[in-house]
């Protein structure tokens, strides 16, 4: 038995995909910097560092939303399952990286986020390199482009 072909994601939803994937990026950034920075010896970074732990897993869940989007958009259309595996394996991951900073297990805490950092970065480079199908409805049905810029590999014209 085959699996049913997989059709390109959706255009919101891939939209919706990449803003979560770029903010949960953002904030796993923001971490490690609060991270050196509590490890330096700035022990009020700890605090904002648990912040932003409670930012992440809600940017993470988030992107779980977004990938199940993209991955069933319809009833008879299947979007990449990528997304949306990855997204469930990074929102078990910040859990378990919220409970490991919890009980102190700081060699354990820091293995864990580099290697978590590491796989939100993947995502967001899986998420911007899903190709974004073109516009439907009034945008697509105007064949002059006015005030857009040209698609790339399209033909570009230049007036004189």
């Amino acid at each position: 038995m085959s699996s049913p072909p997989v059709a390109p994601a959706p255009r919101r939803p891939l939209i919706l995909l990449r803003a979560s994937a770029t903010a949960l990026a953002a904030l796993a950034v923001l971490q490690t910097v609060l991270a050196g920075s509590y490890l330096n010896g700035h022990y009020e970074s700890l605090a904002l560092h648990e912040a932003a732990a409670r930012a992440v897993l809600v940017a993470a869940c988030c992107q779980l939303v977004a990938g199940a989007l993209v991955r069933r958009p319809g009833r008879d259309r299947r979007g990449p399952r990528g997304p949306l595996w990855l997204s469930v394996l990074l929102v078990a991951t910040v859990t378990l990286q919220t409970a490991v900073g919890y009980n102190r297990a700081i060699g354990v805490h820091v293995v864990l986020g580099v290697l978590l950092v590491g796989g939100i970065l993947a995502g967001l480079v899986g998420a911007w390199r899903l190709p974004l199908p073109a516009r439907t409805g009034a945008a697509a049905a105007d064949p002059e482009g006015a005030g857009r810029l040209p698609r790339p590999g399209g033909p570009v014209e230049v007036a004189q």
